[in-house]
Formats: C-alpha cells, sequence, structure tokens
C-alpha cells in the first residue's frame, strides 16, 4: 500500500543583499563570457552594436573574426539576412526589426526564430540557424541582448 505524507512549513524567503555598492553592469559581465564560449552566440547593447560575439558565432553568421566586429552596429558588420522565399531576397527593414537579437531589445521579452544567413562565399550554401534572445537588465531597464545560435 503507499504511502503520502504532506508537511507544511513556512517559505524560505533568502536575505536581500545588504551591499550598498551600485547595481552591476550586466552586458559588461556577459561580455567575456560571450567572447570566451565555445558555443554560437552574441551580444549586442542598447543601441544595437556588437559588445561581444563568439568565434563559433561568427563562424556560424559568416562574419569573419571577432575583433573587427566588436563596437559596431550589428547589421553594419557584414550580416546578411535573407527571407525564406525561393528568390532569397535580403529582408526588409520591418523584417528586420523582429530578428530575436533586435526583437528581445524592443519588447523586453525572450524572442526566438529562425534566421537564414548569407553564405560568405558564392559556392557555399547559405545557413538555416535558429536563433533564442533573452534581454540582458542593468538596473530593472534593457541594456542589450544575449543571442544564441544553432544551425538548423
Amino acid at each position: 500500500m503507499a504511502h503520502v505524507e504532506l508537511s507544511l512549513s513556512e517559505a524560505f524567503v533568502p536575505a536581500a543583499r545588504a551591499s550598498t555598492e551600485p547595481e552591476s553592469d550586466n552586458v559588461g559581465q556577459w561580455s567575456s563570457t560571450v567572447s570566451r564560449a565555445d558555443e554560437p552566440c552574441l551580444l549586442i547593447d542598447a543601441d544595437t552594436r556588437v559588445v561581444a560575439i563568439s568565434t563559433a558565432g561568427c563562424e556560424l553568421l559568416c562574419l569573419g573574426e571577432p575583433a573587427g566586429l566588436i563596437g559596431r552596429p550589428l547589421l553594419d558588420g557584414g550580416l546578411r539576412l535573407l527571407d525564406f522565399t525561393a528568390n532569397r531576397c535580403e529582408l526588409t527593414e520591418a523584417e528586420i526589426d523582429k530578428i530575436p537579437p533586435l526583437l528581445a531589445l524592443s519588447s523586453g521579452r525572450l524572442a526566438r526564430g529562425l534566421l537564414r544567413v548569407q553564405a560568405a562565399s558564392a559556392n557555399s550554401s547559405d545557413a538555416t540557424v535558429d536563433a533564442i534572445s533573452t534581454p540582458v537588465l542593468t538596473d530593472g531597464t534593457v541594456a542589450g541582448s544575449l543571442t544564441f545560435f544553432s544551425e538548423v
């Protein structure tokens, strides 16, 4: 015969931080993690400038070397996004605003979607990439977005 026992107790509430230091810069903290990551990932600030990108992220998105992208706007760094039609047209400005890294910035929420990235050379095929982005908060406001990519 099964036996079920229920016990009620007060909820554990962790003590609040008693620190007098200002809240840390989460974008700065994530920067070193992203730049050293083995996974394809990207960190942009609220102005859509690349703060950090992993080497694997550069390779997957056909962007060259990470050092050449730092401080540049995400869409001025050579990222070529295409629609999913047979014509392979570049995304319109309205469609670009909906890509996960930018949508996480504007909405302040988790964003996910597929991206079609144009290959670096004409001989290579385009990459389809699953992107999951989360806003990065500093002092309760969106200060950037962190995106992880996976080739589909």
